[in-house]
């Protein structure tokens, strides 16, 4: 393919065509003629945007959870439902068997006893919808030598010593002692991430393993994941990929230090920044105080600041910090958090608008698997502040069109940056949409991509090109 002309797009609310050149844009202007070996793309009046650009997801833990079960919320809503698909996939399986997305509003809180009566002879994980835990069935528990002691912190066990079948925030760990498990076919994932219009993903999963990691940096790019990508769980540079800051994991099961917080950021800071993960108030505090007395630099990221009360939002604006937040929550979780969540702290969830006014950069991810993976329900609810059952969560905290459009098009080293543009020299990543952005701001969604273009290549279009 010597180029790509793209016919009759709307730029910046103009009619006009875009021609693209070894991936980059090269001229924009009115009735531009394809050349010889051109392909044309018809946008018939429809916005061009930049691609968009997911800053935080998980991509083989949504790759995993394709082929699992799904165990929680909206698919599941009952411990009967639950016990129905469980025993039915056990029936079938051979070897391990994988569940995902488990929340206790389904069935109360689960450890190795009670799934045990649903799937006792194979070994058998689920994941809770946090991610932060894995429930392991008495099979998996002995698989995995938890009653022979073998040991790690964050199994939990019971006063006799005895393992629960509950592992907190133990990933890793628990990759390393499945290593022969194979890892999961990306393809999938980078098909609807183009599909959603996503030219550029940030994956956000701690403490990537070297198999793992050369994994994703050698699939992106390629047909089996078309986005960039953004690797925040790795020590080192890893080549496919580029490196961000590095992933700081707070769990207010077991805080750290405040001293030993303060030495793991002064130690990444001597090459890269460090994004905080924090789903708590306590959290929050915590990694304010460390970026307070560690001294924060520019690029430093808070990830989630799920809940933000505006003395928080303050301190996080004086220490020049990025957050990176998921206002898909609001949509997928809002009901759940309407039900749980003390009544003062509701106004303080996945802030968008206070973040705003008060000068914070800010981005935002799905959290893929863990949220919905599609960027334009999480803009959506950004605009809405509407819960998956229509209730309003924090209507204070909502943004127009433009500016939830903005937390997916800032460039993929600076989440909450200047959104990037269609102009002349800058890279063909690009959003196509069916329609002329007066009408998709009205509803903001995935069915309005008609096309994705990765530096100047399509990787999804509704439509053959001509």
């Amino acid at each position: 393919m010597s180029g790509l002309v793209i016919r009759d797009a709307e730029v910046a609310a103009v009619r006009m065509d875009l021609r693209v050149e070894h991936g980059i844009i090269a001229a924009l202007g009115r009735a531009l003629e394809p050349r010889p070996g051109d392909l044309v793309l018809e946008a018939r009046g429809g916005a061009l945007l930049p691609g968009l650009h997911d800053h935080h997801l998980h991509l083989l833990s949504w790759a995993a959870a394709l082929g699992s079960l799904s165990c929680g919320p909206p698919a599941l809503q009952s411990e009967r439902s639950l016990a129905e698909i469980l025993v039915a996939a056990a029936a079938r399986a051979q070897g391990w068997l994988r569940g995902v997305g488990y929340h206790e509003s389904v069935a109360g809180p689960l450890d190795r006893d009670r799934l045990d009566a649903w799937v006792s002879k194979l070994p058998f994980r689920v994941q809770h919808r946090s991610g932060a835990l894995w429930i392991l069935n008495s099979a998996a528990c002995r698989a995995l030598g938890l009653d022979a002691g073998v040991d790690a912190p964050g199994v939990e066990r019971d006063a006799s010593g005895r393992a629960t079948g509950r592992l907190f925030r133990l990933d890793a760990w628990l990759r390393e002692r499945l290593g022969a498990e194979p890892l999961p076919d990306l393809t999938p994932v980078g098909a609807a991430l183009a599909r959603f219009g996503a030219t550029g993903v940030t994956d956000a999963t701690p403490a990537l393993g070297p198999a793992a990691a050369l994994a994703l940096a050698g699939a992106a790019g390629s047909v089996v994941l078309p986005q960039q990508l953004v690797l925040l769980g790795v020590a080192a540079p890893v080549a496919g990929a580029l490196v961000g800051p590095l992933k700081l994991v707070l769990d207010e099961r077991a805080l750290p230090p405040l001293s030993e917080l303060v030495g793991r950021m002064r130690r990444a800071h001597a090459s890269r920044c460090v994004a905080v993960h924090c789903v708590t108030r306590a959290e929050l505090v915590l990694a304010l105080a460390a970026f307070e007395e560690a001294g924060a630099r520019p690029g430093d990221r808070i990830e989630h600041a799920s809940v933000a009360p505006s003395e928080l939002v303050a301190w996080i604006a004086r220490l020049g910090l990025t957050v990176v937040t998921q206002p898909g929550f609001v949509r997928s979780r809002g009901d759940t958090y309407l039900r749980d969540v003390e009544p003062a702290d509701r106004a303080w969830l996945y802030r968008c608008a206070g973040f705003t006014a008060a000068s914070v950069a800010l981005g935002a991810g799905t959290d893929a698997p863990f949220g919905e993976p599609d960027p334009w329900l999480a803009m959506q609810a950004a605009v809405d502040r509407r819960t998956a059952a229509g209730a309003t969560l924090g209507s204070a905290e909502a943004l127009s069109p433009e500016r939830a459009l903005a937390l997916f098009t800032t460039p993929a080293e600076a989440p909450g940056g200047a959104p990037r543009r269609v102009a002349v020299g800058a890279p063909a990543d690009l959003c196509l949409l069916d329609r002329p952005w007066v009408r998709a701001r009205d509803a903001l969604a995935s069915a309005a991509v008609a096309a994705t273009l990765r530096a100047g290549r399509p990787i999804y279009t509704r439509e053959p090109l001509s």
